[in-house]
């Protein structure tokens, strides 16, 4: 069993340690948050040690869970790692790129796992398209959300938009090109609203658009590509494919597409895969234990984490230029 040590016990964290301990591979040694009114409630509801030493934490530890704030996500794997700890860290997982690079630096040194939380990999809306032939050629994201205060010590394009960029990095296989983005801050001191365009090398185009001051709730991605169109909406956790035929299957529902006098017929068929509901954080941090005590590579790297994080800050650089000038 992998003695686990949770840093941070705010909405999140709490989620972390409640579902921590339905994991048998797991055993929850406690937990570290320097807030009073957070820990209290953890210590209550879990019955959970709390920690006012984060070193004796981590040393009690075989493996770091880091669902602090981003700005101290860096400190805490440092820590973590100097002490050869396997980390799990959530998205994004430092607050600068400079962090960033030094982390998948350390994790090498270290020897040891460290996992990304990139949560939406999980999704059971995804998952259900998982392993389907993907060659996308222009990709729209929509990732709109209510104010709320959690997340925004963070720009929207690292509180939610590089949950699609991160998506969209594990569909196009090629290298980005160009990015040219947009956005406001209206709430907050940093972009609340942003648009971005990513160009791949293999002229890919992914149009993505994150906000979060929406009077309603949205994350759906629509990938098209040259014989089909797949939409994912990760919020309904539903997944749509619509995949054209030149001549009709056999053993498939399809309906006619007349595309005029003196042009071939094509064919279209509309599925709905089987959607396998699962708790998708859980799911995660299952894998993860897994990853661990079978020594194979994690589901999310720390360089996938860097990639969708170098991307972001693209965007954020263009924005800020834009904005400058």
């Amino acid at each position: 069993m992998l003695k686990i040590g949770v840093l941070g016990a705010g909405h999140l964290g709490k989620i972390h340690i409640k579902l921590l301990q339905e994991i048998e591979a797991f055993k929850v040694v406690g937990f570290y948050d320097p807030d009073d009114k957070n820990a209290s409630k953890a210590e209550e509801k879990f019955a959970v040690k709390r920690y006012l030493d984060l070193e004796e934490l981590i040393d009690a530890c075989d493996v770091i869970d880091i669902v602090t704030a981003t700005i101290s996500h860096f400190e805490c794997a440092q820590m973590a790692l100097r002490k050869s700890k396997h980390i799990f860290i959530e998205k994004p997982m430092t607050s600068t790129l400079e962090e960033a690079y030094k982390l998948v630096e350390l994790v090498k040194e270290a020897g040891v796992l460290a996992q990304v939380g990139h949560v939406e990999r999980f999704n059971p809306a995804f998952l259900a398209v998982k392993d389907y032939p993907f060659n996308p050629m222009f990709i729209e994201t929509h990732r709109l959300s209510q104010f709320n205060t959690r997340g925004t010590d963070v720009s929207v394009i690292l509180d939610l938009m590089i949950h699609d960029i991160d998506i969209i990095l594990k569909l196009v296989k090629t290298n980005v090109k160009n990015i040219y983005a947009s956005g406001v801050p209206i709430i907050s001191d940093s972009p609340d609203i942003a648009n971005a365009r990513i160009e791949f090398d293999n002229g890919c185009v992914a149009n993505v658009t994150a906000s979060r001051i929406s009077v309603k709730n949205m994350r759906k991605t629509r990938i098209f590509q040259r014989d089909s169109y797949v939409s994912i909406d990760f919020l309904e956790k539903k997944t749509e494919i619509f995949k054209l035929y030149n001549e009709q299957p056999s053993n498939l529902n399809t309906f006619e597409l007349d595309l005029g006098e003196n042009k071939a017929k094509k064919y279209i068929h509309f599925d709905t895969p089987e959607i396998h509901p699962i708790n998708a954080i859980k799911m995660e941090l299952e894998l993860f234990a897994a990853s661990i005590i079978e020594q194979k590579e994690v589901e999310v790297s720390v360089l996938d984490g860097l990639k969708a994080m170098e991307v972001a800050y693209g965007v954020l650089d263009k924005i800020q230029r834009l904005n400058i000038i």
